[in-house]
């Protein structure tokens, strides 16, 4: 009997050890551009943190997280009642799920992470998908939501949403969303990759939270930090929430050395500085390179990633770039709505774009040899 361990196909990107046993290599020598990490990270204030605290791995962390939430809370000038620090925004996720999981329906716009239905299906919530015209996509960012379908009340609804939007990247106005707040009983925005559009980005909702009772915002502090191993992400909400999530979840959830990290990394301006001035060029240039590749056509973006349709098979070329150029790109079968003709590569340094916008083009020659030239 195969374990659910060997798999073939990984739902989310990251996955070093299932590529590198497709490429025939050390999952350190694949090139990864299916997660969307910074990578100019990780701080090294926040390395030099956790070479410093190594002693308090004898000790368990402060169940509150004192130190953690009052960083955090300085990083959004709010009280630290409306923090809870969680071992990554996949935990805090869950618990969404289970209070979205309580009423009628939850919208989500399609196609969306997955996480979000784990959930949702994990406490037998019910939700309405509302499509994004992927097809058809937008040529500048911000736009505003689709008209999403607004509940009566006697059914209670609950939305759920990321922005910048996971996999498109598409940026939302945050205004478009205003009138949600109104009608539904609980709003969360996912804002994981928020952090990579500047120092307070026009389009994040946290100043909201105080006014709206209902709003939940969570943020990651791992991608932009490049910290995944560490887990770490945060939720902002009203107090009365938090502490009921607070007692449905475990003790300890998030280690210290992930504190101690984080904290350092929040009072590192320079790094933050740094990658926001690297990003918008980097994507462009990729951008502008995946463009220039017949077969290729990649979505405007806000994030730090792009979505690319592709007019060969996704599952062959990412097998290729495995297996022949030791790059690993995110295909995009997880999301229903998208199957095998989107994948999504995150942006990375000039040189490895560079590489990577090599590889495609040389896979995709060999694949359909008249459409590149001689």
């Amino acid at each position: 009997m195969q374990s659910y361990l060997n798999s073939a196909q990984p739902a989310h990107g990251g996955n070093l050890t299932w590529a590198a046993s497709l490429a025939g290599c050390s999952p350190f020598s694949l090139v990864d551009f299916s997660a969307s990490i910074n990578p100019l990270g990780p701080p090294t204030g926040a390395i030099a943190a956790i070479q410093s605290n190594w002693e308090q791995l004898r000790h368990y962390p402060d169940p509150e997280y004192r130190a953690l939430r009052q960083a955090l809370a300085n990083a959004h000038c709010l009280h630290p009642d409306w923090i809870l620090p969680g071992n990554g925004a996949a935990e805090l996720l869950t618990w969404a799920g289970r209070d979205l999981s309580g009423l009628e329906q939850t919208t989500i716009l399609t196609p969306g992470f997955g996480d979000y239905f784990r959930a949702l299906r994990t406490f037998g919530g019910h939700w309405l998908g509302v499509p994004l015209e992927v097809a058809h996509p937008p040529s500048s960012l911000p736009i505003s939501l689709p008209v999403l379908p607004l509940p009566s009340e006697l059914h209670p609804h609950g939305l759920l949403l990321n922005n910048p939007h996971n996999p498109t990247g598409w940026l939302f106005m945050r205004e478009s969303l205003r009138p949600y707040l109104e009608t539904h009983e609980r709003v969360v925005v996912d804002e994981a990759f928020m952090d990579f559009l500047g120092n307070d980005p026009a389009e994040s909702v946290v100043d909201w939270v105080q006014d709206f009772p209902n709003l939940v915002v969570v943020r990651s502090l791992t991608k932009f930090y490049s910290l995944p191993g560490l887990r770490l992400g945060y939720a902002i909400a009203h107090p009365d929430t938090l502490r009921r999530w607070q007692r449905w979840r475990d003790p300890w959830s998030v280690n210290s050395m992930a504190e101690v990290a984080a904290i350092a990394a929040l009072a590192d301006p320079a790094f933050q500085q740094r990658t926001w001035d690297w990003l918008p060029d980097a994507r462009s240039r990729l951008w502008a390179g995946l463009t220039a590749i017949p077969g290729l056509q990649p979505l405007v973006s806000a994030a730090n990633f792009l979505l690319v349709r592709a007019e060969a098979s996704v599952p062959l070329l990412q097998q290729r770039l495995l297996q022949e150029h030791q790059i690993l790109i995110r295909d995009c079968m997880s999301f229903a709505e998208l199957g095998d003709r989107y994948f999504r590569v995150a942006v990375r340094t000039l040189e490895e774009n560079q590489r990577l916008l090599t590889a495609l083009h040389a896979v995709l020659s060999s694949l359909h040899p008249g459409a590149h030239g001689c």
